[in-house]
């Protein structure tokens, strides 16, 4: 091995991959850069979750910021490959389906350097979602293909991918949230917000699909409002999703609904807090349907499709979209017992991160 491995981070669904990986090759003594591209700058939304995560701040920090989707990869592109003219390392590590994840991953794939995927092979096989096209092109030009279930590895097979670049290692999230679930208990979170544990629900919405339009906005809006009826939904707000709110002029609506409570962006062990100990989750986001999945927690996904279906066939998730009766019709018999119970999917055992360090070791001592 010669020069040292880099772990990419973009945005804040990234950072819980990363620790895991990030702790596990400091205890194997793996010389390691941890590159922050500042895709995610919000504060609340990037700093925190390395304070809840035990992170040590970035070794590298790009300031690449918000802009267009072109403008984010280009931005990434050029100043990522100055680090690897520089530090030239043996293998960068990009996760998910971020602009970040795809332009670090084309770098590589232009210079040479070897390149691993982990939560490779998800497919929602939806091409209007941006994350759907960083997935396809990440899985063409990556070297190592590191998936978190069957489903991935047979997407990635139809692809015509050889096998030699497919490693199933299972999901790194659940991982963080196994390494997270105890310290998370001291939050206090429920009394800062006033709620009882166990009787309350969750929702989170940030997809441009349900917060850009505001017909579909508007739809789960009245939606949830037969939902805080019957208990407390506790929503925080993404910055987007705050946004557009006050752009449709929706903002009045949305603290109408009985029972909202209304709050900032959570950190890491506050959001795990509340997840482990609500009754429901209702939510846009791919990370907490597995999440959700593995704690046992019945979750609604507010989109038409998921690239996690394995949380469906084997897990606690169900498809609603944004259809208003399907969403009441569900969250109903959820909240009077007759929600999924589902199984844990195998290899969601917390020990991933090893298993994915055992990989790029034997690629790079090979000199793949």
């Amino acid at each position: 091995m010669t020069g040292p491995v880099i772990l990419v981070v973009g945005a804040r669904p990234n950072f819980m991959k990363i620790a895991p990986i990030h702790a596990e090759l400091k205890r194997r003594g793996i010389a390691q850069i941890l590159l922050h591209t500042g895709q995610h700058y919000d504060e609340n939304m990037s700093k925190v979750f390395f304070d809840d995560l035990g992170m040590p701040q970035p070794d590298i920090y790009l300031g690449i910021g918000s802009g267009s989707h072109a403008t984010q990869t280009a931005k990434v592109m050029v100043e990522f490959e100055k680090v690897c003219n520089e530090h030239k390392p043996s293998m960068v590590v990009v996760v998910g389906d971020v602009n970040s994840t795809v332009a670090c991953s084309m770098v590589c794939a232009k210079e040479w350097i070897p390149c691993a995927h982990v939560e490779a092979g998800l497919r929602s096989f939806d091409r209007e979602m941006p994350e759907e096209i960083n997935r396809l092109i990440t899985d063409a030009i990556a070297d190592l293909l590191l998936t978190p279930s069957p489903d991935g590895d047979e997407n990635l097979r139809k692809e015509g991918v050889a096998e030699e670049r497919i490693k199933r290692v299972g999901n790194i999230m659940i991982d963080s949230l196994i390494n997270n679930l105890e310290r998370s208990r001291s939050s206090t979170i429920h009394a800062d917000l006033g709620i009882e544990k166990g009787a309350y629900g969750v929702l989170t919405l940030h997809r441009p699909s349900n917060v850009d339009e505001k017909d579909a906005f508007l739809r789960i809006l009245d939606a949830l409002e037969p939902i805080g009826e019957r208990i407390p939904l506790v929503f925080p707000l993404h910055p987007r999703t705050r946004a557009r709110a006050e752009e449709f002029g929706l903002t009045e609506r949305l603290e109408s609904i009985p029972n909202i409570v209304l709050t900032g962006p959570a950190g890491y062990l506050d959001f795990v807090a509340l997840m482990a100990d609500s009754k429901i989750v209702l939510t846009d986001s791919g990370g907490l349907q597995e999440e959700t999945t593995a704690l046992g927690i019945p979750c609604l996904t507010l989109r038409e499709n998921t690239e996690r279906p394995i949380t469906v066939t084997e897990g606690t998730n169900t498809i609603v979209g944004c259809n208003q009766k399907l969403i009441e019709t569900t969250a109903f018999e959820t909240l009077t017992g007759k929600g999924k119970a589902g199984r844990v999917p195998d290899l969601w055992d917390g020990k991933t991160a090893e298993r994915i360090a055992d990989v790029l070791l034997e690629h790079i001592s090979n000199g793949d």
